[in-house]
């Protein structure tokens, strides 16, 4: 069998893939925002933030926690999300290596 297309390219350029994907959904963003801004796990309150049905926003939970920028406690019945800040400051040196490759480049037009 062939190699995916994933497969053709570096673990770390799949890994910026990943988290680039992760913030294409403005949702998803706006959950990340809201976690920073009440700086404390929320447990359900996200569908009157966000403004999205609860499977659609369990559904942006689980891409957030598979890539590992947050994390979830079970409390009671509810799952509380918060910012998992050692693999936010990973994605956070990852994408600034990325981006910051243009500083010792000429311009070539």
């Amino acid at each position: 069998m062939g190699l995916t297309k994933t497969e053709m390219f570096s673990e770390l350029q799949n890994e910026i893939a990943l988290y680039a994907k992760v913030f294409g959904h403005p949702a998803r963003v706006a959950i990340l925002q809201h976690l920073f801004k009440i700086n404390t796990c929320v447990c359900g309150d996200l569908v009157d933030v966000i403004g999205l049905a609860q499977p659609t926003i369990s559904q942006h939970l689980k891409e957030l926690k598979h890539l590992g920028l947050i994390k979830g406690n079970v409390e009671g019945t509810s799952v509380c999300y918060c910012i998992d800040s050692e693999n936010w400051a990973k994605m956070k040196a990852v994408m600034l290596q990325f981006l910051d490759q243009d500083i010792s480049q000429e311009q070539c037009c």
